[in-house]
């Protein structure tokens, strides 16, 4: 079974020696601030310093959580990061290591997903690590179903399941779902590794204090483990397509309810069901069609929300890099939203708007049937849910 230990729980330094400070840390930024002379109670160094003990804290759990498995039989596999393990290459398409030492699943040049420890027991469960300093875990509970998804898709054979690590003291606790298993560590602090980071630059560090390595029978590569074959793109298009093949009605709804299907919908967050001409929607998303081409797409798609309310969501792709988010708040006002230019969903929106024939087009009159359904069914969810409650 697992139960935390005292060791953990405590965090006691002392079978970790100085492994901590040969971890590299995102940290110019705090360096900066501190070259500057910016009081420690100022915003900006609070949250440059937070980011830092975040990262010490993830690399301190991690360490312990080595030898825990080491010396617990319940666990068979544990999946080396960082220092102990050996390729620091990733690889599309399966679990690897990513350049900054993180166990990752990408697909072609996009992560998908990134796991800050998964280890394996004897009862055939794969195990999740998410470790946080952050007091309000809403959104890492929004994390943990997509991660999830993931893993169930690509690893079908083993039970999956999460274990979260937090401060005393974190709320929220009580709503993480039934396969999670919460650890408490007493308040942690990062003072000892800042200081001796200010105290001797990166190559003296290395010199001056010996790295414990962990890697024995028990301890794997990450590429080691064998995975049920995925692929995103391909399967996010077939999706699409099955999702609009219904003779009858705009949307297949009993296929968008397959159990196999709501898992994927978990992992994209978002499946894509057609696109409109920019003109026909600008009235509704309060747009200047002078900002677009007249042969502008908007691509929508029908998104999960973390209560599980089905909502529409518009998407409007103005170059290769350049996406808008368009979608509405719970005051039924449009929130827009500019995205990452190197996250994944730029490269669905193009990849999914090469694909969208004329076939695709929908009309307003189709997004407002769609809308008052899904809104219809939720409030039926929620009602039968209260009831049970």
């Amino acid at each position: 079974m697992l139960e935390i230990s005292d060791s953990i729980q405590t965090l006691s330094s002392d079978d970790i020696f100085d492994n901590l400070l040969h971890y590299d840390y995102n940290i110019n930024h705090l360096l900066s601030l501190k070259e500057k002379g910016v009081a420690k109670d100022d915003p900006a160094y609070l949250s440059s310093y937070r980011s830092f003990e975040g990262e010490v804290y993830e690399n301190f759990i991690y360490e312990k959580l080595l030898r825990y498995a080491q010396e617990n039989d319940y666990i068979e596999k544990f999946i080396l990061k960082g220092f102990h393990q050996n390729k620091d290459k990733s690889n599309p398409n399966t679990l690897s290591i990513s350049e900054k030492q993180q166990i990752v699943y990408r697909t072609k040049s996009r992560e998908i997903s990134e796991f800050d420890a998964m280890f394996i027991t004897k009862n055939k469960e794969l195990y999740f690590v998410e470790m946080t300093l952050v007091k309000s875990v809403l959104k890492l509970r929004k994390r943990l179903r997509k991660k999830k998804a993931l893993l169930e898709i690509i690893f079908p054979d083993y039970e999956i399941k999460a274990l979260i690590i937090l401060n005393e003291g974190a709320s929220g606790v009580k709503q993480f779902p039934s396969y999670c298993t919460v650890w408490f560590t007493k308040e942690f602090s990062a003072k000892n590794v800042l200081e001796h980071i200010l105290k001797y630059n990166n190559r003296e560090k290395k010199k001056l204090v010996p790295k414990d390595i962990v890697n024995t029978k028990k301890m794997i590569e990450a590429d080691s483990l064998k995975l049920y074959p995925f692929k995103y793109y391909n399967t996010m298009t077939w999706i699409t397509k099955k999702l609009r093949a219904h003779r009858h009605h705009i949307i297949d709804l009993k296929f968008l309810f397959n159990f196999k299907i709501k898992r994927y919908h978990n992992l994209y967050n978002k499946l894509y069901v057609g696109y409109i001409g920019i003109t026909e929607i600008a009235p509704m998303l309060g747009l200047n069609v002078d900002d677009f081409s007249k042969e502008q797409k908007v691509v929508i798609a029908i998104e999960k929300k973390h209560t599980d309310e089905i909502v529409l969501t518009y998407y409007i792709q103005k170059s290769r890099k350049n996406l808008l988010l368009y979608s509405f708040n719970t005051h039924n006002e449009v929130v827009k939203e500019k995205k990452d230019p190197y996250g994944i969903t730029v490269t669905e929106v193009y990849h999914i708007t090469k694909f969208m024939d004329e076939s695709y087009k929908l009309s307003v009159g189709n997004i407002d049937m769609m809308t008052k359904l899904f809104r219809k069914m939720f409030l039926k969810w929620e009602k039968q849910k209260r009831k049970k409650d």
